[in-house]
């Protein structure tokens, strides 16, 4: 991944908190970043869209749901920028994280065969 792609692709605020949350959820569906992040759903699917271009993130499909991850292809180096970005600026992410905590209604995941 090209360095300069990565940092393009997180130096917009929507983005960088939902990689973040994303990060520390494991995955996330559009709807439970729009109850965190408080954006409208076509803002949020529209930066998951850029998110995904740039690869920083993969999805799957789960009946109605689409989940985001991060990719488990980003080399070692932006993986690591991710977890400390996470880990370093919890006062960061925190009142969007409390407020998925609380969202009532989040979609159930099936466990993974794989």
């Amino acid at each position: 991944m090209n360095p300069l792609v990565f940092y393009k692709c997180l130096a917009d605020d929507t983005r960088l908190k939902s990689v973040l949350l994303i990060h520390w959820e494991g995955e996330l569906c559009v709807c439970e970043l729009t109850e965190a992040l408080e954006v409208s759903q076509p803002k949020v699917s529209r930066h998951l869209a850029q998110l995904r271009e740039c690869g920083l993130l993969k999805d799957r499909r789960e009946g109605q749901w689409i989940y985001y991850q991060v990719s488990p292809s980003l080399p070692a180096w932006a993986q690591t920028v991710i977890g400390t970005t996470a880990e370093e600026n919890q006062d960061f992410i925190n009142p969007h994280y409390q407020r998925l905590c609380n969202m009532g209604d989040r979609p159930e995941r099936k466990e993974q065969c794989c």
